[in-house]
């Protein structure tokens, strides 16, 4: 592994390389907060996939992107003497400091739950008129959902028992299944929200991260859809041609490999 000194310099020779690729590349040249935001998003969802997939060469290669995006940011905003990288690193650091008085201060915490109570605590106090302000709104609605369980029982916000939330399940399930019977699409679809959030919140106190499953389950559906795909190609016939019976010959066989 690399000494810190290796690391600062090998974070040196990026910021150097930035310099180099504003001032003379024409499509670097150009980019701005606003067009770079984008690809930021597409990068962090690949690290995810890396992460998911336990990739370490492609994290490694991942984190590199998102990095480079992290440092052409500061650059942009060196340009108009908004901030630079050093800023945006103290700005980091002074947080951290705050919000760990039981590392840099005299604060004594028992676990890692009141360590996220009194991080929330900090939050208000820094000025936050809610503990919800630091969810962005732009989420995917799966993990904002999770987010704002996660937000709110950092306040004391939150079921007991693992049993009373599986209740709640239950409970919005009947109560979809009235909407379904009723026909009435707006009110099926409240009540299929409300399902959906109870099984986050579920997921939680089951300590799964609803995000990663719901992926992990994506990615068997894909894989056993496509060895159907392969068989139809092995026999010479369209996939649209195939019968679900037959279709679902395959689909066990994927499901024992």
């Amino acid at each position: 592994m690399n000494t810190r000194q290796q690391q600062l310099q090998a974070f040196n020779r990026l910021l150097d390389i930035m310099d180099d690729l504003r001032e003379k590349c024409p499509w670097d040249k150009k980019q701005t907060l606003e067009s770079l935001r984008h690809l930021t998003i597409e990068e962090t969802y690949e690290l995810g996939d890396a992460i998911l997939d336990n990739d370490l060469e492609e994290i490694k290669k991942e984190l590199g992107d998102v990095l480079l995006h992290i440092v052409f940011y500061a650059k942009i905003g060196s340009e108009t003497n908004a901030f630079d990288i050093g800023d945006v690193a103290n700005s980091i650091c002074d947080k951290l400091i705050d919000r760990h008085p039981h590392i840099y201060g005299d604060v004594v915490v028992a676990d890692e739950e009141e360590v996220k109570q009194n991080w929330e605590k900090l939050k208000l106090k820094e000025g936050k008129k809610s503990v919800l302000e630091g969810v962005p709104k732009s989420l995917p609605a799966l993990v904002k959902a999770s987010r704002i369980q996660d937000k709110v029982k950092g306040v004391g916000f939150d079921w007991e028992e693992p049993n009373q939330v599986w209740d709640k399940v239950q409970e919005e399930l009947s109560e979809l299944q009235v909407e379904v019977q009723s026909g009435n699409q707006d009110k099926i679809e409240a009540e299929f929200g409300d399902v959906l959030f109870s099984m986050i919140n579920y997921a939680r106190f089951l300590k799964v991260n609803p995000e990663d499953a719901l992926e992990r389950t994506n990615k068997k559906f894909i894989k056993r859809f496509q060895y159907i795909e392969s068989k139809a190609t092995e026999l010479g016939k369209p996939l649209m041609d195939m019968t679900l019976a037959e279709m679902d010959v395959f689909w066990e066989e994927a499901k024992k490999l």
